[in-house]
């Protein structure tokens, strides 16, 4: 079903079963895959691809250009993919040339009202991104991460899979996988052990990783802290995913616990 006060150009990938309601606008190099649900209201421009399923609320804006004045129009795009759920008022833009010129969204992702996703971002599946949340450009989020209301995300920033962003947070530094992390700037403050337990990680590897982070962030020298424990929990991939992240080539810094 598609609504007779659309604006949509010729040139545009329509897929079946894409439902598109009054008042929206397709850009030519626009791509809406089988079964796309646009309610009304919509602008999609640039080259945007949007994945089998994608629902998307009123007045939200996706593919128009970047907010960086090193923008100088060249070719970019942007990747949506499969069964997410974008609110009302979210805006996504697509890729730099100093960020790789692509910015992705990945499958079941949840963009509350008023987020924004700047360019370059790489988004994973299973995301959570409640109201008003901005993305600064280049960042990093991944798999199963549930970014709270009125949260800033700092440009450059990593955030590891299965960690949660407490509200109304700045986060200026990477977070670990599976941390929990809050503040005014953000500071670590544990482990996700109910989301691990949701995602059925046995009690012993559970434990051996909240054991694991204690020793990292024992002192403030993460490196010294990092290599003391080489080792000591091999097997373990949920300690292994945490030292390759903070190990990893990096922006910003990473967070961790307030001193005592």
């Amino acid at each position: 079903m598609i609504h007779k006060t659309n604006v949509i150009n010729s040139k545009a990938k329509i897929g079946k079963d894409v439902k598109i309601g009054p008042f929206c606008f397709i850009g030519p190099n626009v791509q809406l895959d089988d079964g796309v649900e646009l309610i009304s209201n919509i602008h999609i421009e640039g080259n945007t691809k949007i994945g089998k399923g994608t629902k998307i609320f009123p007045f939200a804006s996706i593919g128009t250009v970047p907010q960086d004045l090193k923008y100088k129009g060249e070719t970019n795009s942007l990747e949506i993919g499969e069964n997410n759920i974008i609110r009302e008022y979210v805006t996504i833009n697509p890729g730099t040339a100093g960020g790789g010129s692509k910015t992705i969204v990945g499958n079941n992702c949840l963009l509350m009202i008023s987020s924004h996703v700047a360019h370059d971002c790489k988004i994973g599946n299973n995301v959570v991104i409640a109201n008003n949340v901005p993305l600064g450009g280049h960042v990093t989020i991944e798999d199963s991460v549930v970014i709270g209301g009125n949260s800033a995300v700092h440009q450059f920033t990593r955030i590891g899979r299965l960690a949660m962003i407490g509200g109304m947070t700045g986060v200026i530094k990477d977070v670990i996988p599976f941390g929990l992390s809050f503040g005014n700037r953000n500071y670590l403050k544990g482990i996700n052990l109910v989301g691990l337990r949701r995602k059925k990680y046995g009690n012993k590897k559970i434990i051996e990783l909240d054991r694991a982070y204690k020793k990292m962030f024992s002192s403030v020298n993460l490196q010294e802290n990092l290599s003391k424990i080489n080792g000591e929990f091999k097997g373990n991939e949920l300690v292994e995913e945490v030292t390759k992240f903070i190990e990893k080539d990096k922006k910003r810094p990473i967070c961790a616990p307030l001193s005592e």
